[in-house]
């Protein structure tokens, strides 16, 4: 491909990003979370303690896996590059302020995560014995729209197989490059074959091995940045307030780019936790539960865990040692970028400021621990990816499996994942937002208009439960339509 071409495609690649992620969208997005935020009477806070009890109260069954599972499973997805080098990006483009708005999205998303993943629940169907459902199951069992259905499952099945694990494996590559100086093919290669062995299984081998790689890795990265914490206590209210007063335009350097940061914050804050994305709710209808409700309280929490720690953890550890520049959005152009500050120049925005940050406190083997850290987030996060695009092809076949095509999506899904390694991180990024971006809109635009069967379940929820009785879904009872898969449990 000759340097026009490129040129060519990185411009419509920009112009794409700039259609899909435009102010409509960020504010739709805010939007949606603050109307189910209100109408669920912030539910994200009333139930957090249940969120936390019912991840360990239930098992799996022969076609589900366990809550636990569900909900690693969703942490896999939602727990990966961005909490890493997304929020590095959001923080140089956006400045320290991108991080005020990347917790508000989440606190605000918990809300429609229960939504979308209590969607999941209530229209999951059974797939060769196995739990099985998303956005395209509820999009045509709810809405009855099955154009709309087969608009998202084809998006999805392209996004999550060709656009989004290209960006989990150039940044493994990328970390291990910086920390090892392991070649990027030699990566991609590594990750593919590894990732082979696991997604080939099925969804319960993709549970099982999300249960144990996930709680490892998210508490051993946690548990660095305490650390880190613990040793700048003194300075933790400074970095709060630089936060904030770069989010509402009160810090004299980062105050003239509270757009950007809004925009960055929003944008690494859905990339990140997933929430409206659409994603999550294939990880929620694989759990075998008595109640819809009690897998969407789960994979909220999932988004606390997801931003609210793992994404703050990653950003003090930044600020706290100021490894990071940030661009002046307003100054720049494309071809020449200003900085607002620029404290490590000539490093390329992303996990590499973590790497930097980590070393300062832990000088012999920081960026190695950050290398392997990413390595195991986005590892998790591509295996979930397969699971969701291996769901909707499973819708559009009507649940009969294509061996021949099956083993043409696992080739493409790997061949991807190289592709990712060897690539421009800045395109891999693009483009990854580009998955996201479209999933995004199809999705919070389905929850809007199905959002009745949901809050009809949550209300069933809180009756049941203020009667001190275990909640259990019987769909007819509340006139909920087309839940085969519930209707066929009650009949056992």
């Amino acid at each position: 491909m000759n340097t026009s071409s490129v040129s060519g495609f990185s411009q419509f690649v920009d112009f794409l990003n700039a259609i899909i992620w435009s102010d409509v969208f960020i504010v739709l997005c805010i939007g949606t979370g603050l109307y189910f935020s209100f109408v669920t009477k912030f539910l994200q806070v009333r139930y957090l303690k249940d969120m936390v009890k019912l991840l360990f109260t239930e098992g799996s069954n022969d076609k589900g896996v366990s809550p636990f599972q569900a909900f690693s499973i969703a942490i896999a997805g939602r727990v990966g590059t961005g909490n890493i080098a997304g929020v590095a990006t959001a923080i140089a483009m956006g400045g320290p302020g991108a991080v005020f708005w990347m917790w508000m999205i989440a606190f605000l998303g918990a809300s429609t995560a229960f939504i979308e993943a209590t969607l999941g629940q209530i229209y999951k169907v059974n797939v060769e014995g196995e739990y099985r459902g998303g956005p395209a199951y509820y999009i045509e069992k709810g809405l009855d729209k099955k154009w709309f259905a087969w608009i998202f499952a084809i998006v999805t099945i392209v996004g999550c197989l060709l656009f989004l694990p290209g960006v989990q494996s150039n940044s493994i590559a990328d970390g291990l490059y910086n920390a090892f100086h392991i070649e990027h093919l030699n990566t991609g290669v590594l990750v593919a074959g590894l990732l082979a062995l696991v997604v080939f299984g099925g969804a319960k081998r993709i549970g099982r091995v999300s249960e144990i790689v996930v709680p490892f890795m998210a508490g051993a990265y946690i548990l660095m940045a305490v650390v880190i914490i613990v040793l700048n206590i003194g300075d933790v209210p400074k970095v709060f307030k630089l936060i904030i007063s770069s989010a509402l335009s009160f810090d004299a350097t980062f105050g003239a780019i509270v757009g950007s940061a809004i925009s960055w914050g929003v944008k690494r804050g859905i990339y990140s936790n997933e929430a409206g994305q659409g994603t999550a709710p294939h990880a929620a209808a694989a759990a075998a539960t008595t109640h819809p409700v009690k897998q969407g309280l789960v994979q909220s929490f999932s988004v606390y865990i997801d931003t609210l720690f793992v994404c703050s953890a990653t950003a003090f550890i930044i600020l706290f040692t100021q490894k990071y520049n940030v661009v002046d959005s307003v100054n720049s152009t494309e071809s020449d970028s200003t900085y607002l500050v620029e404290y490590l120049p000539g490093v390329q925005a992303g996990a590499a400021y973590t790497q930097h940050a980590v070393s300062v406190y832990f000088p012999t083997i920081g960026s190695e621990f950050i290398a392997i850290a990413l390595f195991l987030f986005a590892f998790t996060t591509a295996m979930a990816y397969y699971f969701i695009a291996e769901s909707n092809y499973y819708y559009l076949s009507k649940y009969k499996k294509n061996v021949y095509l099956l083993w043409t999506m696992r080739f493409a899904f790997l061949a991807s994942v190289i592709y990712g390694a060897v690539s421009d991180g800045g395109s891999a990024w693009k483009i990854g937002d580009i998955g996201v971006g479209v999933m995004a809109w199809l999705n919070i635009i389905a929850i809007l208009l199905l959002r009745k069967p949901a809050l009809i379940a949550l209300k069933d929820y809180q009756e049941q439960r203020s009667q001190g009785i275990n909640p259990v879904f019987n769909p007819e009872k509340l006139g909920i339509k087309n839940t085969t898969e519930w209707q066929e449990d009650d009949k056992k």
